[in-house]
């Protein structure tokens, strides 16, 4: 009688764990079966939230700070301090960066773990950038190349290819919606997303909003970058106060505007249990960005100053240093310009090396 109870309980105790492991799954499903998950040491892309759980028994690993603080003094490239002769010792230098006050990321972190290799421009013009320039087969190829040659320069951190697509476009006529800029349809959006996941890369959606504002256009693309792959870029060149107009006076981003952004990737990222999201805004002038000191520090979002400016290395590396380097926020990055770089003496475009010895290190670079 014994026996046949103990079955009896045997078999209603493997029923209770069929059912909580089916449950579970439904429950994995129903918050997103294909939610992709970043490992914070790879720049590989799992594409398959729920297979990287069950199906390869991959666990998500934790940030590993220790290797975080390392890449980030790597990524300030801070000169060594002399020590000194005498017995009095020489009081610590303060350098800006790693900036202050910067918050861990959540697990899942982008940077500093990988550089982002970005190609800019829009599928409709072939003079905003090297997207809507070449047929995609052969764009992708020139992408890789740049990654291998970074990878090269730098073979201690792996790149992550992006596809920076500028999804709202100024214009300098007030254009259908009287604000003076078009926003690209869904399939030209979505377009962008999908070359980014062929190559296992992210994606930006860049906005230039002309005469509208943040609020009113970064809502239309939050079924986008609620997206694990899908990140977000600021064009301050091109918001615009009231009574100037794109092309006649470069616009700029208060820290307040910058922080609006930032609470809503926060809020999608929360909302979607996703990992952190990065944030690109471009500057080439100090008007560009004000109140830098002001941005906020999330574990949801980095945030990339762009050195955006084009001309003669000279000229681009003295831009990094009078608008980057003195107003550390997070991260820097740098843009080279295939064209516009080469229409002044020496006629060449910087080198990975050259930036690599930059102070700081750029970590998102962009090719337009």
């Amino acid at each position: 009688m014994k026996k046949k109870k103990s079955s009896y309980l045997l078999i209603i105790v493997l029923v209770l764990a069929l059912s909580v492991v089916v449950s579970g799954v439904f429950v994995i499903e129903k918050i997103g079966l294909f939610r992709a998950t970043y490992d914070s040491n790879s720049a590989n892309v799992e594409e398959g939230f729920l297979d990287s759980l069950i199906g390869s028994k991959k666990e998500i690993s934790e940030l590993d700070k220790e290797d975080y603080d390392r890449r980030m003094l790597l990524l300030a490239n801070n000169p060594t301090q002399t020590l000194a002769t005498s017995s009095t010792s020489t009081p610590p230098v303060k350098h800006l960066w790693p900036a202050d006050g910067v918050v861990y990321p959540n697990t899942g972190a982008i940077l500093p773990f990988n550089r982002i290799i970005a190609y800019y421009g829009n599928f409709y013009s072939k003079k905003m950038g090297v997207l809507g320039e070449y047929p995609e087969d052969e764009m992708l190829a020139k992408l890789k190349a740049e990654q291998d040659k970074w990878e090269l320069a730098d073979p201690n951190t792996p790149t992550i290819p992006a596809i920076h697509y500028i999804a709202i476009t100024a214009q300098g006529a007030p254009a259908p919606l009287g604000k003076y800029i078009i926003r690209m349809p869904e399939d030209q959006i979505q377009h962008a997303v999908d070359i980014a996941n062929k190559v296992n890369g992210i994606a930006f959606l860049d906005m230039q909003i002309g005469l509208s504002n943040l609020q009113t256009e970064l809502p239309l693309l939050e079924k986008y970058l609620a997206l694990p792959n899908v990140h977000l870029g600021l064009d301050p060149e091109f918001a615009m106060r009231p009574g100037d107009l794109p092309g006649k006076v470069i616009g700029t981003y208060d820290a307040v505007d910058i922080n609006y952004a930032i609470d809503t990737l926060t809020r999608l990222v929360k909302e979607n249990n996703l990992p952190p999201k990065v944030l690109v805004i471009h500057r080439f002038t100090t008007k560009m960005m004000t109140n830098y000191q002001d941005i906020k520090s999330v574990p949801e979002v980095q945030v990339v100053i762009h050195m955006d400016g084009w001309g003669a290395p000279a000229l681009k590396f003295g831009t990094y240093r009078t608008v980057i380097t003195p107003e550390p926020v997070e991260f820097a990055g740098f843009k080279i310009f295939y064209k516009n770089d080469l229409k002044q003496s020496p006629n060449r475009l910087v080198t990975p090396q050259e930036l690599l010895d930059l102070r700081p290190r750029p970590i998102y670079i962009q090719y337009q």
